[in-house]
């Protein structure tokens, strides 16, 4: 089972988190084979971080809680809250698959949150700016809550585009980057 999960960053945890950046790469190390996406989310200066992105196969909720809430950001209180739903790799692929490579480009988190009726289940047919495409589900699965993608574009409107407006309660996009040791 797929999962996405973003944990936001407290204000004022940028100390917190620089000491424990060792701790979280070594907790995400253990994950390693698991992970199908990760990084950090940045304020709009493009330096002060505001998240974390993980899209990790795990073999159930339970599981997937356990890895959001033993995270160690998350245990020291750097993170002030955690979205974690089921998700959907409409891609089959993972991020260090995308054609376009680690570098290059602007990158966003695009994350529409759900109103209504499921939109955006399939690809869109311009898929080559798409690092990672799928929807957020319930925990079993059933019900569609919205959509989140890791995309490659020009600027924030051109990467909010990736989701049909007017479909979402909101949509919001983040500065994103390729995660992982360097």
């Amino acid at each position: 089972m797929e999962f996405f999960c973003y944990h936001r960053d407290r204000p004022g945890s940028v100390l917190l988190r620089d000491k424990l950046l060792e701790d979280h790469w070594s907790y995400m190390d253990g994950y390693a084979a698991e992970l199908i996406a990760r990084g950090p989310t940045f304020a709009a200066d493009g330096e002060t971080p505001t998240g974390s992105v993980h899209i990790v196969d795990l073999p159930d909720p339970a599981a997937a809680r356990a890895f959001a809430f033993d995270e160690p950001n998350y245990q020291a209180g750097a993170y002030r809250d955690v979205l974690l739903r089921r998700w959907r790799n409409l891609l089959g692929r993972t991020m260090w698959d995308f054609p376009g490579g680690r570098t290059g480009g602007n990158r966003y988190l695009v994350l529409g949150l759900g109103s209504g009726e499921a939109v955006d289940l399939a690809v869109p047919s311009d898929r080559d700016g798409l690092i990672a495409y799928g929807p957020l589900l319930s925990d079993d699965g059933a019900t569609w809550l919205g959509t989140a993608a890791l995309v490659r574009a020009a600027d924030p409107d051109t990467a909010r585009a990736v989701l049909t407006p007017g479909r979402y309660a909101d949509i919001e996009v983040h500065d994103w980057e390729f995660g992982g040791r360097r």
